[in-house]
């Protein structure tokens, strides 16, 4: 009877282990899949997916695709393209947006 209990309690230490194991190599798969699409789009074209160049604008570098036309602009890029030039539309969005 007790060679019962302990080969039961052998059988649910190893199904628990194997559904641990399991998890930890999906979650290590995962994780290498986004780190490999990561690597393939990087320096891509989110539009197209060619690939992009940089390029300068009025001092303020820009990312452009020149399959589409696409361009991209770092998070503060507007920003510094409206100090640039204040008669243009950019300028009045701006400050609306801080009052």
């Amino acid at each position: 009877m007790t060679d019962l209990w302990n080969e039961r309690k052998k059988a649910l230490e190893n199904s628990y282990f194997y559904k641990e194991e399991k998890e930890k190599i999906e979650k290590m798969r995962q994780e290498a899949r986004e780190e490999l699409i990561h690597e393939l789009c990087k320096n891509r074209c989110p539009k197209c997916g060619n690939v992009i160049k940089p390029m300068e604008f009025r001092g303020v570098p820009l990312d452009k695709c020149e399959q589409c036309g696409g361009v991209w602009l770092g998070p503060k890029d507007l920003q510094l393209l409206a100090e640039k030039d204040h008669r243009t539309w950019f300028e009045q969005w701006f400050r609306a947006e801080q009052e």
